[in-house]
C-alpha cells in the first residue's frame, strides 16, 4: 500500500496545474489528487469519498456496465435501472413479435409481474481498482519479444485475477494504459437476471432517425428502463420466479431544477475506446485506407437489409438491431474521416512526433528511442492496403451472417462430426440452440443478397492486397458476379435451415462438411483475414514496442500532453459544463444549449420513418400540458449540451449536477467534433444529452406510467 501511495504522489507531481476541466477521462481512485479540487471550482459540492469509496457507498455503486457495451444508472431503491433506448435496442428486439411490437409501439410493465426477461442481458457494478503496474512490469525485460512479452503478461494477469476473484465471486480484470506502460485491476460484480420495465416507441425513442444521428439541435427521447433482480439475500442470481428486485447499495436522486449555460455537469460511464496517443500515421490510414473501406461496406449491407426491412414488420424486427448498429457507426466513421481531414489532424501529429524525433535522437536518448518514429512509420507504409481490406472483410463479417459462420455454427457442427457419442449427446442440445438463435435472427433471400453484394465490393475494392483465394478464384471465374456461387451455395450447404442441421446431427459427416460451400468460403475469408506475412508479422511486433516507447518517451520528454489513459471500457469519470454552440436557426431555443418539444414538433412529418410522431405528442404539446416537467422558461426542454469528454460507451452514462442528482442522460456527440476519438477539440465538443424531466413527462404524462415516476427520488 505505502508503495501505491508513493508511485500515486509521484504521478501527481506530473500533472501541471493548468489541466483542462473539461478534457479527460479520470480513473475514480484518482479524483481527490487529480481533479477534486478543479471540480469543487465549478460547482462540485461532494467529497471525492461520496463518489469513489471501497468501504461505503458512493456514486460508483449506482452506475453499472449494461449488456458489456454501454452505461446504465440505478435510480431507485428496488433497482430500477436508466439507460438509452438504443442501448435496450437488442433487448426491446428480442421480446418484441409482429403482433405485439415493443420496439414500434413502446411498453410499460403495469407491475413488476410484467417486467419481461430477454433471453441474455446482464449489468456489471464496479466494486474497485487497484494499481498492479509495479508486479506485471517486474516480469518483462527488453529483451522479450512482444509475443513473449504478452505471454508474461498473460500468466501474471491470471494469478491477480484469481486472487481477487474470492473464488469466481467475482470478475477481476486486469487491463493495460498508456500502451502497456502502466497496468490496473479492476473487480466487478455481474448480475443477470435483467428485465424490461419499459420503453418508449420507436418514433420517440429513435426521433430523427440517421439523418439526426450524430447532429444538433436534436429532439429524441433516447431512453429506456430496467430493472435488477437477486436472490432473497441481494446475491447475482440466474432467472428465477423468486428472485427479487435488487436493493442497490447507491441509486441516484433525480432532480427536476433543469440546467442552465454555465452549469457544473460531470458525466461517470465506461467509454469504450479512444485512440489519443495514435501516431501520425495510424491516422492518415484510417482516413484513407481503413474509413472509407468501412463507410462502403457497411452502406452495402444496410442496402440490402432495408429493402427487405420495408417489406414487413417481421423483416423489419429481424435486421432492425444489425442495421442501427451498422448505420451509427457508418455515420460516425465518415464523419470522423471528415473532422481528421478538416482539421489535418495527422499533421498535427507528425509535428509532434517530429519534435519528439528530435529529442530521441539526442545522445542521452537515442540507444532507446532513436528509431521509434521510423519503425512506427515503416509499419503503416506496410499495412495500408491490408487495412483497406481487412475493414471490407470486417464489413462483410458484420452485416452477413454468413461470412464469419465457419467459425461459429460451422465450427461446431465440424466438433460434433469429429465427436464420439457421448460428446455428441452433450453437444446436440447447445447446437440446436445456437441454431435456432441463428435463423431467428436471419432472412435467407435477405442474406443471399447481403453476401453476394459484400463479395463483390471486396474482391473488386481490395485492389491493393490480395484477396481470399477461394473468393479471388470464383470471382475471376464469373467476372466478379457471385450471384450464382451463392444460390447454388445456398441450395447446397446444411447451414441454411434448422433441419438441415438436425438431420446433419442425426447423420454427420466430416465430409459433408468438408465440402459444404458456405463452410469453405467462410473459412476462406476469416483464415485469410488473419494471416499475415512474415515482414507483417515483424513490422508488428517492432512496432508493438515502438508505440508503447512512444508514449512512454512522450511521457517522458513531456512533448505528450495527455495526462489520462485512453479509454477502454473502464469506469471513467469526465467533468465539464452546460455549454452552448453558436446561434443555429433550426434551433427554436432561446440559448442554443437546450432543444423544445415544440422543436420535436415542428420536425414532425406524417408517416415518415424518421420523423413521425404519435398523435398524442401533437396533442399534449399543443396545450402546454408539460405538468411538473415544464422549465422555468414554460416550454418543455428535451435535449441540451455539455461539454464532457465522452465516446462510445457512455451511451446510457448519467449527466449529474454538483449533488450528484440526476439531470440528463448521455447519448450522442456532435458531428463537428467527431474527431474526438482521436484529439479533444475544446472549442466544438459536445455531448448530447436527454433532459431527465423529458424523460419523466414521456413515462408518466404520454405513456401513463406514473407509478414508474414515484419509485424515484425527485429533488428540487
Amino acid at each position: 500500500m505505502k508503495k501505491f501511495i508513493l508511485s500515486l504522489v509521484i504521478g501527481v507531481m506530473l500533472i501541471p496545474s493548468s489541466v483542462k476541466a473539461d478534457e479527460g477521462m479520470w480513473f475514480l481512485m484518482f479524483i481527490e489528487r487529480l481533479n477534486h479540487r478543479d471540480m469543487q471550482k465549478m460547482g462540485l459540492q461532494l467529497t471525492a469519498e461520496e463518489i469513489y469509496s471501497i468501504n461505503n457507498h458512493s456514486l460508483k455503486d449506482a452506475i453499472v456496465q449494461f449488456n458489456g457495451g454501454c452505461t446504465a444508472e440505478v435510480i431507485s431503491k428496488d433497482g430500477l435501472v436508466l439507460t438509452n433506448h438504443h442501448c435496450g435496442y437488442d433487448a426491446i428486439a428480442e421480446l418484441s413479435t409482429a403482433e405485439k411490437n415493443y420496439l414500434k409501439d413502446g411498453y410499460w410493465a403495469a407491475n413488476k409481474a410484467s417486467e419481461m426477461k430477454p433471453s441474455s442481458l446482464f449489468v456489471r457494478f464496479f466494486v474497485r481498482m487497484d494499481d498492479c503496474s509495479k508486479r506485471i512490469l517486474a516480469k518483462l525485460n527488453d529483451k522479450m519479444t512482444e509475443a513473449e512479452r504478452e505471454k508474461a503478461v498473460n500468466q501474471e494477469i491470471a494469478a491477480i485475477e484469481k486472487e481477487n476473484n474470492e473464488g469466481g465471486k467475482y470478475t477481476v480484470s486486469v487491463r493495460p494504459f498508456f500502451q502497456g506502460n502502466e497496468y490496473y485491476y479492476f473487480v466487478y460484480q455481474d448480475y443477470k437476471d435483467v428485465r424490461l420495465v419499459g420503453t418508449p416507441p420507436e418514433s420517440l425513442g429513435k426521433f430523427g432517425g440517421d439523418t439526426d444521428n450524430w447532429e444538433w439541435p436534436r429532439h429524441t427521447a433516447d431512453f429506456s428502463m430496467f430493472r435488477i433482480y437477486a436472490d432473497k439475500d441481494g446475491n447475482p442470481a440466474d432467472y428465477s420466479t423468486s428472485n427479487v428486485p435488487l436493493n442497490p447499495k447507491h441509486y441516484l436522486p433525480v432532480n427536476l431544477n433543469g440546467v442552465k449555460e454555465g452549469d457544473f455537469a460531470m458525466i461517470l460511464g465506461y467509454p469504450g475506446r479512444t485512440n489519443r496517443w495514435m501516431p501520425a500515421g495510424g491516422i492518415e490510414q484510417n482516413v484513407k485506407f481503413a474509413y472509407p473501406a468501412w463507410v462502403e461496406g457497411a452502406k452495402t449491407g444496410m442496402d440490402n437489409m432495408k429493402k427487405y426491412m420495408d417489406q414487413s414488420a417481421a423483416l423489419r424486427l429481424v435486421y432492425a438491431s444489425k442495421f442501427a448498429s451498422t448505420a451509427n457507426y457508418w455515420k460516425n466513421r465518415q464523419g470522423m474521416i471528415d473532422a481528421l481531414s478538416k482539421f489535418q489532424t495527422s499533421k498535427s501529429k507528425a509535428a509532434q512526433e517530429a519534435k519528439f524525433n528530435s529529442w530521441a535522437n539526442k545522445a542521452e536518448n537515442k540507444a532507446k528511442y532513436g528509431n521509434v518514429v521510423s519503425t512506427i512509420n515503416a509499419f503503416y507504409a506496410l499495412t495500408n492496403e491490408k487495412s483497406r481490406q481487412d475493414n471490407y472483410l470486417q464489413q462483410l463479417m458484420r452485416t452477413s451472417a454468413y461470412g464469419s459462420i465457419g467459425r461459429t455454427l460451422g465450427r461446431q457442427l465440424d466438433t460434433y462430426a469429429k465427436a464420439d457419442a457421448t460428446k455428441r449427446a452433450a453437444l446436440a442440445p447447445r447446437i440446436i440452440e445456437m441454431a435456432n438463435g441463428f435463423f431467428a435472427d436471419s432472412f435467407l433471400p435477405a442474406e443471399k443478397d447481403i453476401l453476394t453484394a459484400q463479395l463483390k465490393l471486396y474482391a473488386t475494392k481490395s485492389t491493393g492486397y490480395g484477396i481470399a483465394p477461394m473468393v479471388e478464384k470464383i470471382g475471376k471465374d464469373t467476372n466478379y458476379d457471385y450471384s450464382k456461387f451463392v444460390n447454388a451455395a445456398f441450395e447446397m450447404s446444411v447451414l441454411t435451415s434448422l433441419d438441415k442441421v438436425k438431420a446433419f446431427l442425426d447423420y454427420p459427416s466430416e465430409a459433408v462438411l468438408a465440402s459444404d460451400p458456405l463452410y469453405l468460403v467462410s473459412n476462406d475469408l476469416v483464415a485469410h483475414m488473419n494471416a499475415k506475412s512474415d515482414a507483417i508479422a515483424k513490422a508488428q511486433n517492432d512496432y508493438g514496442t515502438a508505440f508503447r516507447l512512444l508514449v512512454e518517451g512522450l511521457r517522458e520528454s513531456k512533448i505528450g500532453t495527455i495526462k489520462y489513459p485512453d479509454a477502454n471500457s473502464t469506469l471513467r469519470l469526465t467533468y465539464g459544463k452546460v455549454r452552448s454552440l453558436p446561434a443555429d436557426k433550426r434551433n427554436d431555443a432561446k440559448v442554443n444549449n437546450y432543444t423544445t418539444l415544440d422543436g420535436q414538433v415542428k420536425k414532425y412529418k406524417k408517416g415518415d420513418e424518421e420523423f413521425d410522431l404519435p398523435a398524442r405528442i401533437i396533442e399534449l404539446n399543443k396545450n402546454k400540458d408539460y405538468g411538473r416537467f415544464a422549465d422555468k422558461d414554460g416550454s418543455l426542454h428535451v435535449n441540451f449540451l455539455t461539454d464532457n469528454d465522452i465516446t462510445g460507451g457512455n451511451s446510457g452514462s448519467p449527466v449529474l449536477n454538483g449533488k450528484g442528482e440526476l439531470i440528463g442522460l448521455a447519448f450522442d456527440g456532435n458531428i463537428e467534433a467527431m474527431a474526438g476519438d482521436v484529439i479533444f477539440d475544446p472549442k466544438l465538443q459536445r455531448t448530447i444529452n436527454v433532459d431527465i424531466r423529458y424523460v419523466l413527462w414521456v413515462i408518466e404524462k404520454y405513456s401513463g406510467a406514473k407509478h414508474i415516476v414515484d419509485e424515484m427520488t425527485l429533488a428540487k
